[in-house]
């Protein structure tokens, strides 16, 4: 069977500037991925491109062994249906409760009967932990729980395929453990194949059956696998310095 999502010879570029080149990268069904790297190697970039926001230079993405990269913008629906996307701040609508925003897509789906939509919000809220929240407001609530509610959002039209973009960025130590046990929680009990962007070494390695390093140095990617062989024995400098917080270890054996 094709893999859940396949990358081919993928160049990333805005105008003549090349961010990345020659990504080769496959995700499988139910795989935690994450995309890592330093600051401004292309991380969410690379997400852009794989929900159809940016159009690559070069090369092409596959859903299911479909070329999505080839399929007319105007086209993509059926596979844009299959994603459910968290943005790095949230991207909640401040004049809108909880349950508002989670409703949006609901609604916007058509067809669903009132009671349908606050039955099926509450139910994704009670998923990531907020349940009775429906009413609060987005100021009304902590760091943590607007990024919880912000997958919620995701998750409303039972997507595939979750794309989250730096899910614990600013959240204190405590809180974004909490979101990287919720985000194994979801794979396990939803099925879900999950894309991460993060650069945070704890959810890396708390989450990750597989990842990408983007090397800002070769602007291509730097390593592929599970996190914890390539912080061990990864033959590249530059990951194994990525994910040893700096330090550079011994050679790997």
């Amino acid at each position: 069977m094709a893999a859940k999502i396949t990358v081919r010879d993928l160049t990333m570029a805005y105008g003549s500037f090349e961010v990345m080149h020659d990504l080769n990268f496959e995700i499988e069904d139910k795989d935690i991925f994450v995309i890592m790297g330093g600051s401004g190697c292309g991380k969410s970039t690379l997400l852009r491109h794989l929900i159809g926001l940016q159009e690559p230079a070069k090369g092409s993405i596959l859903y299911d062994g479909k070329d999505f990269t080839a399929t007319d913008p105007a086209e993509r629906g059926p596979f844009i249906r299959r994603f459910g996307v968290m943005y790095q701040s949230g991207a909640l609508w401040s004049s809108l409760t909880l349950g508002e925003n989670v409703a949006m897509p609901l609604e916007e789906s058509g067809k669903l009967p009132a009671k349908t939509v606050r039955e099926l919000v509450s139910y994704k809220l009670s998923l990531v932990g907020l349940a009775g929240y429906e009413d609060y407001y987005p100021a009304q609530i902590s760091g943590g729980m607007k990024k919880r509610a912000g997958i919620a959002r995701a998750m409303a039209l039972d997507p595939d395929i979750l794309f989250l973009d730096e899910p614990g960025a600013g959240l204190d130590p405590l809180s974004a453990r909490r979101l990287d046990d919720l985000i194994l929680r979801l794979r396990d009990s939803q099925g879900s194949t999950i894309v991460v962007v993060t650069h945070e070494l704890a959810s890396i390695f708390s989450i990750a059956n597989k990842a990408l390093f983007l090397d800002t140095a070769t602007r291509t990617q730097g390593a592929l696998g599970n996190p914890v062989d390539l912080r061990d024995h990864s033959e590249n400098p530059a990951v194994r310095l990525f994910l040893n917080r700096g330090e550079m270890p011994d050679s790997p054996p």
